[in-house]
């Protein structure tokens, strides 16, 4: 009996991990986040990333949530829209993402600000964030004291503390 579940353990897990979320994540400013990009369709992220996700019940806006693992926070959320991506955003700070230029998160604020070019500070409560804007794309460095805590790409002029 301990041994079948075991097996069935490690059939969730396998469940989960199947999920393509990328390990390390990359951003790529104004263009992607984990492979997702703004406006592409829900068929296309399952595609990518996989049916294994979670769904936020308290959200006005579909919100599907791809992790690591099952019932664990480091990862990325997907905010939908008419079926196509309208937003996405690291989910806490998972371990080793990074932007094209190489800043990680954890990284200091004056390192993002050095590597990243041009952005502009955007106070929310509680952190901060440093936004550039990219064609139609806005591209944000979230920042919780001093060090960077996540990404995000949201539609061009869209409220990056919401």
């Amino acid at each position: 009996m301990r041994l079948a579940a075991v097996c069935a353990a490690s059939l969730v897990f396998c469940a989960s991990a199947g999920a393509a979320l990328p390990s390390p994540g990359v951003l790529v400013p104004g263009r992607s986040l984990g492979g997702v990009r703004i406006g592409e369709p829900a068929a296309q992220v399952r595609a990518s990333l996989g049916s294994s996700f979670g769904r936020c019940r308290g959200c006005d806006t579909a919100t599907w949530y791809f992790t690591y693992g099952r019932f664990t926070q480091p990862g990325l959320a997907v905010e939908l829209e008419r079926g196509r991506v309208s937003g996405v955003w690291t989910i806490w700070s998972p371990r080793g993402w990074h932007d094209r230029r190489g800043v990680r998160l954890g990284a200091t604020e004056a390192r993002v600000t050095s590597l990243a070019g041009p952005l502009v500070p955007v106070a929310c409560s509680g952190y901060d964030a440093l936004v550039g804007d990219h064609g139609s794309v806005r591209t944000a460095y979230y920042v919780l004291a001093g060090k960077l805590w996540g990404f995000g790409l949201l539609p061009r002029r869209a409220d990056p503390c919401r």
